[in-house]
């Protein structure tokens, strides 16, 4: 049974308060038309509120809460669309009617859900009652609107029973909460919404527990205005047990059937459970070919105890290409392209062509500009429906104040998804690379492998409020010309907490470390050892520009360590302000001595959101400032810089 069928059969007995004249109001809207929570409980369509155009019709409004607290008062005006558009005119002397008798309505569902069934509700206009007034009046502009509440009484439960209540769940993966502790228990505020919730979770426990159907049987709520109490019954039919049937598909075009029923992951003859629907229809989503995708489950269960289901899919089209761009005073302009191909044989397989050009306006000349050009290809759903193979070919000439590289490499192997939070990777790579450095001009060859695990708790990976982001990878290789074994080891962790209800305040910290092992530097690719500085690592310094220092300049380190801290503040609902503090070092050895200085930039930035995720705007200021570093340094993104 869907939540919205289960809340609607809590509202079928909440009705009958009103039947037995057991809640009261002074001036109600029109018995003829009267709802409830927005389920009309008498009369018929032609009452139905005009929706009115008209010149507009200025009003002030006095909202006036007899023996209120400030809480309360604050939710009744919250539910008041009077209040609210109190700074805009009305459609009309009926636009403004229209609106007052809508709030007769809002309010009583306010009260409801507030635990207060014995109130009154007048909302004058012009001193006389709105639910008086025909829509067709001319009213004076201004008008003076007065909305008089008296809440009542808080009513408590004097009874809170679950008729057929589920057991507790054998995996815990399956509990739900008890509607106990969300307040349905006797001696507790009887609100309108506690009991819909009572309703919707035990319904969802059975569901939890493999009752596909299981749903609302009956219902019954009782007031008590001498003693204001509330009495609730809800009686469970959880029906039988079910395993999944055959899965169907519809709406393909040029998708595989069989490939999007596997992808699902839902095997006929488990148990149905909620959560793997929901899992299989964001992992259809996930494969970035449909543009909507739905599991429909067939009506009722079969004599054999399955579940038939059907997946409704509508397909994108196949080809897509997008531009990008980046500008910071350090780095300069950096455009990139792509075309993509998202579903080559049927299967959901992609291919990603991509060029960039970045560099543009700290020279114009364009060999000291960074050129990268490439392709990956992505096959989902290889051995588990949890399995990608990837594989990828990129070359690239990348220019920087400490090196220039011109190489090609190569990667190929598999990603896997353990959990919805929990991923790993394991890559065989190789590449050839020409570096002209400090060094000389220099040429390595490597192969290897690179291996990965990353676990991510975020809410929202492009502007995240809450949650963990830590991956840990290792790169173990071999370079062919000097003969060297050696060891890559990067390991970071990204931490975010609201500070409020509304996530106006966020704290965000970063940190990282690394580690190449064995090669002394003169003898490793540049590549491979590392760099800090720029607009995703310390702000305010020369991108790759905090290193070991040399006569000649900067070299990459075998050892890095970078901490970042932002404070994040929502001004308003689509700009905020971020304060930061960025520090790095990179050392000489593969573990961290800090024989080198701490390099700490600090700054603060503007933030516009967006439906892709916020744009940056970032000004930074090193404190440390090195050879090539700026004074002040500007970056502009999109997304947050971590």
């Amino acid at each position: 049974m869907s939540s919205g069928r289960a809340e609607r059969a809590i509202l079928d007995s909440l009705r009958l308060l009103l039947a037995t004249g057991a809640l009261v109001m002074a001036a109600p809207a029109p018995a003829s038309a009267l709802e409830l929570f927005g389920l009309k409980l008498f009369g018929g369509d032609e009452e139905a509120e005009a929706e009115v155009i008209g010149t507009p019709h200025f009003y002030s409004v006095d909202f006036i809460v007899g023996g209120a607290d400030e809480e309360l008062e604050r939710a009744l005006k919250a539910a008041s669309s009077l209040w609210n558009d109190r700074e805009e005119p009305a459609s009309g002397s009926g636009g403004l009617i229209a609106k007052a008798r809508n709030d007769y309505r809002r309010i009583l569902d306010a009260l409801y859900a507030e635990a207060r069934y014995g109130g009154a509700i007048s909302i004058a206009i012009n001193g006389r009652e709105a639910a008086d007034l025909p829509l067709i009046v001319d009213l004076p502009s201004p008008s003076q609107v007065t909305v008089r509440i008296e809440p009542g009484p808080l009513f408590r439960f004097s009874e809170a029973r679950i008729v057929n209540a589920p057991p507790p769940a054998a995996n815990p993966e399956d509990a739900v909460e008890d509607p106990a502790d969300e307040g349905f228990r006797e001696g507790a505020i009887a609100g309108s919404q506690t009991i819909i919730k009572a309703g919707r979770l035990s319904v969802a426990a059975w569901q939890q527990q493999g009752h596909a159907k299981a749903e609302i049987a009956e219902s019954r709520v009782t007031a008590a205005h001498t003693s204001d109490t509330i009495a609730a019954t809800i009686v469970l039919a959880p029906g039988r047990r079910a395993v999944y049937g055959h899965v169907g598909v519809q709406g393909t075009e040029r998708m595989n059937d069989a490939f999007i029923a596997w992808m699902t992951g839902l095997e006929p003859g488990e148990e149905y459970d909620p959560d793997d629907l929901e899992e299989a229809r964001e992992r259809l989503i996930d494969l970035g070919v449909f543009r909507a995708a739905r599991i429909v489950e067939a009506d009722e269960i079969g004599p054999d105890g399955r579940l038939p289901l059907n997946i409704v899919v509508q397909e994108r089209p196949p080809r897509r290409f997008g531009v990008g761009g980046s500008f910071s005073t350090v780095d300069g302009l950096g455009l990139e392209a792509y075309w993509l191909h998202r579903n080559l044989f049927g299967r959901a397989e992609s291919l990603r062509v991509e060029g960039k050009v970045s560099g543009i306006g700290k020279s114009i000349d364009p060999q000291d500009f960074t050129y990268r050009l490439g392709a990956t290809f992505t096959r989902p759903g290889v051995y588990t429906p949890l399995t990608s193979f990837v594989a990828s070919l990129y070359g690239e000439r990348e220019v920087l104040e400490t090196y220039t590289r011109t190489g090609v490499s190569a990667e190929t192997g598999f990603r896997h998804e353990f959990t919805d939070e929990l991923s790993g990777r394991i890559f065989v790579n190789g590449g050839f690379a020409r570096f002209e450095d400090d060094f000389g001009t220099r040429e390595f060859i490597t192969a290897g492998f690179l291996g990965g695990i990353a676990y991510d708790s975020r809410d929202n990976p492009a502007d995240a409020t809450e949650g963990i982001f830590a991956e840990l990878s290792v790169e173990p290789y071999y370079e062919f010309n000097y003969g060297n074994a050696a060891a890559r080891i990067i390991a970071e962790a990204r931490v975010y907490q609201s500070l409020d209800a509304d996530d106006r305040l966020i704290l965000a910290g970063r940190a990282k470390i690394g580690t190449l092992l064995d090669p002394p530097i003169a003898e490793s690719p540049p590549d491979k050892l590392f760099f800090a500085g720029g607009g995703g690592s310390v702000r305010g310094y020369a991108y790759r520009n905090i290193g070991v220092e040399t006569p000649g300049g900067v070299s990459g380190g075998r050892s890095l360590v970078e901490l970042s801290a932002e404070v994040r503040a929502r001004v308003t609902q689509s700009i905020g302000i971020v304060g930061f503090v960025d520090a790095g070092y990179v050392g000489a050895e593969a573990f961290p001595d800090f024989s080198e200085d701490l390099k700490i930039g600090v700054g603060a930035g503007v933030r516009y959101q967006t439906g892709l995720g916020p744009i940056r705007l970032d000004v930074a200021v090193p404190l440390d400032r090195g050879r090539d570093d700026p004074s002040v340094a500007f970056y502009v993104g999109i997304g947050q810089a971590f």
